[in-house]
């Protein structure tokens, strides 16, 4: 090394170099999936990621984004949350912008952790979790999906106003941040429900393969709750509903969007009276024409309609952080993250999306309610909350 380097001036010229903005490639801007190609995140991970890569090529074919292409460039997280810190490593060495990760917090951090070390926005393809941002890795990360808690207080004050429930009964799976999330908003919710009430509550484990005291112990109450919010996701969440309709009980089941999609209804093949929360349909009937246009669009790039709605957030999360480069006029990390905390209500494809300097998730959001009759899904309403969950609340959770 130069003896010049050793002195003030070289520190402060090393200082200076840090401090300027990263910029893209003379010749493109790369987005890095460090994502699960393996494993049972890749369930998760590949319909959002097909979804961000088909928002990458329309904006690629409509003449890029800064006059750029975007240019992708990926590495398997193998599901593993060690491989997940390589993995963003990896796509950092190969130059990435933009650090996608996987759709849930705990298989998602070690990689956004990465990018937050390196300075880059990194965005969670569909991480429900409060954690998935800056509460749990920095200012740079976001997330494109809807938090649980809203999940939950949008399945109450639906219940509640549509379908009278005044008696709500609550079960709640402990395996997950998302499944604590769900229960959490529907916590926050139910005191600001006039004459509503929890007449029982319980919890089980994902895993568990009966459930059959928490059911005693509902079929004791002395009448049948208006409503029984679950709070779960896959795959256990099949066996809970098949066990509390086994034992007779027909009140509704609400569960938030760990159980979109109808690819496991043949596992109970007449279940009735179930409603979840979707940020698009993915049955063809969305009430919004655009989105049944992209799910054709899907299909046809990927040879399958999409499984559910976490299809739609990597979709989203292109969307809003392009218009925010393009917005800022650079890739740099901070002026990126400072267009995307300006956004309020922007519109999307799959409802608006909002992110401040507190808060880079939605603590309120339009919600399409699907109702499953005899096996059968369709959307029946749509709902967003009265108000929006505090920050407080759900990073106190």
């Amino acid at each position: 090394m130069k003896t010049w380097m050793k002195t003030g001036l070289g520190i402060a010229l090393s200082a200076l170099a840090l401090a300027l903005p990263a910029r893209a490639d003379d010749d493109k801007i790369i987005v890095g999936f460090a994502t699960a190609q393996s494993g049972f995140m890749q369930a998760y991970d590949k319909p959002a990621e097909d979804a961000a890569r088909i928002r990458i090529d329309e904006i690629n074919k409509a003449g890029g984004l800064l006059g750029k292409q975007i240019e992708i460039v990926a590495a398997d997280t193998k599901t593993d949350r060690a491989e997940g810190a390589k993995a963003g490593l990896e796509v950092l060495d190969k130059g990435a912008d933009l650090v996608v990760v996987s759709c849930d917090y705990d298989f998602g951090a070690p990689a956004a952790l990465a990018a937050e070390g390196a300075g880059k926005v990194s965005f969670f393809l569909c991480a429900e979790s409060v954690k998935a941002g800056i509460q749990g890795v920095g200012p740079h990360s976001f997330s494109a999906s809807v938090l649980a808690a809203v999940q939950g207080a949008t399945m109450a004050e639906w219940a509640y106003t549509k379908k009278n429930a005044r008696n709500f009964y609550r079960l709640l799976d402990t395996w997950t941040e998302y499944n604590k999330g769900i229960c959490d908003g529907f916590d926050w919710m139910l005191p600001r429900l006039k004459d509503a009430k929890l007449v029982g509550e319980d919890t089980f484990k994902n895993d568990d393969a009966s459930i059959a005291a928490q059911i005693t112990r509902i079929k004791s109450l002395p009448q049948e709750p208006d409503a029984i919010m679950l709070c779960t996701m896959m795959p256990g969440a099949v066996s809970a509903v098949k066990q509390i309709r086994a034992a007779g009980i027909k009140a509704p089941i609400l569960n938030g969007s760990g159980m979109s999609g109808g690819y496991w209804l043949s596992a109970i093949p007449d279940l009735s009276n179930f409603y979840v929360p979707d940020q698009g349909s993915v049955y063809g009937d969305d009430p919004n024409p655009k989105v049944n246009e992209f799910n054709a669009t899907y299909k046809k790039v990927t040879g399958s309609d999409p499984s559910s709605q976490y299809v739609y957030p990597g979709y989203v999360m292109i969307d809003v952080w392009a218009k925010a480069v393009e917005r800022a006029k650079t890739t740099d990390a901070d002026a990126v993250v400072a267009e995307l905390e300006k956004m309020k209500d922007e519109p999307t494809l799959f409802g608006p999306r909002t992110f401040t300097s507190e808060l880079h998730h939605q603590n309120k959001g339009r919600y399409l309610i699907t109702e499953i009759n005899n096996g059968k899904p369709k959307v029946i309403d749509e709902w967003t909350i009265s108000e929006a969950i505090p920050v407080d609340y759900l990073a106190s959770k």
